[in-house]
C-alpha cells in the first residue's frame, strides 16, 4: 500500500472513531437526562431528547457511508478490515442505545402521582449503572483496550440483578396499589429498556474486545 494509501486510510479510520464517540457522547448524555426527566416530570427535556436522537441517527448513517467507502476504495485486509467492521456494528448498537434513552422520555408524561410514587426512585440507580458501563466501553474502544471490555461484561449482571429486584418491586406495588398499575407498567418498560442498554454495552464490549484483539470474550456465546 503506497504511503499516501495509508495515510488516507488511517485519517478515514480517526473519522470513524471520532464519529462513533460523537455518537456515544449523546447517547450517554441522553440516557442520563432520561432518567432526570422521568423523575421530575421534565416533558420538556424529554422533548429534547426524543429531538436529539435524530442526531444520533445522522451520524450512524455517516459511519455507514463512510465504512462502505472505505472498504471499497482501500480494500483493508485483516486488522484493518476488522477495524472497519467493528465500527459499522459499533455504531449501530450505539444508535439503538440512543433509540432506548428515546423511548424512556418518551413515558416522562405517563407517571401519576410521581411525588408518591415510590418505585420512581429506585430506576435512577439502574439507570447511572447503565450509563456508566456505556461510558466504559466507548472508552475501551477509544483506548482499544480489551481488558475494560472485559470489565464492562462483567458489570452487566449488576445490571440484570438490579431489573429483576425492580421487576418484584414493582409487581408487589400494582398488586398493593392497583391504582397504579398503569403508571408502573410505564415504569417497568422503563426498567426493561434500561436493561436493555446494558446488553447493547455489552454488545459493543465483545466488538471492542474482538477489534483489539482477534477475538471475542472466552464466555462470548456465538
Amino acid at each position: 500500500m503506497a504511503e499516501h494509501t495509508v495515510k488516507a486510510f488511517d485519517e478515514d479510520i480517526t473519522r470513524l472513531r471520532g464519529l462513533i464517540a460523537e455518537m456515544g457522547g449523546l447517547a450517554e448524555v441522553s440516557i442520563n437526562e432520561a432518567l432526570d426527566a422521568l423523575v421530575r416530570g421534565d416533558e420538556v427535556l424529554a422533548d429534547q431528547i426524543v429531538a436529539r436522537d435524530k442526531k444520533i441517527d445522522a451520524l450512524e448513517m455517516e459511519v455507514d457511508k463512510l465504512a462502505v467507502r472505505v472498504i471499497a476504495l482501500r480494500a483493508p485486509m485483516a486488522d484493518d478490515l476488522r477495524e472497519v467492521i467493528a465500527a459499522l456494528k459499533i455504531a449501530g448498537v450505539v444508535e439503538r442505545i440512543g433509540d432506548y434513552s428515546k423511548n424512556i422520555a418518551r413515558r416522562v408524561g405517563e407517571i401519576q402521582d410521581r411525588k408518591r410514587f415510590e418505585p420512581l426512585t429506585l430506576l435512577p440507580a439502574m439507570g447511572e449503572l447503565a450509563g456508566e458501563m456505556v461510558h466504559d466501553v466507548l472508552t475501551a474502544y477509544a483506548a482499544r483496550d480489551p481488558e475494560l471490555a472485559r470489565e464492562v461484561i462483567a458489570a452487566d449482571a449488576k445490571v440484570d440483578a438490579f431489573y429483576d429486584s425492580i421487576f418484584r418491586n414493582l409487581v408487589s406495588y400494582m398488586v398493593e396499589n392497583p391504582a397504579t398499575i398503569s403508571s408502573a407498567a410505564q415504569l417497568l418498560f422503563v426498567a426493561r429498556n434500561i436493561e436493555r442498554i446494558g446488553d447493547h454495552a455489552t454488545n459493543v464490549a465483545e466488538m471492542v474486545h474482538f477489534a483489539a484483539t482477534g477475538t471475542y470474550p472466552p464466555d462470548h456465546d456465538d
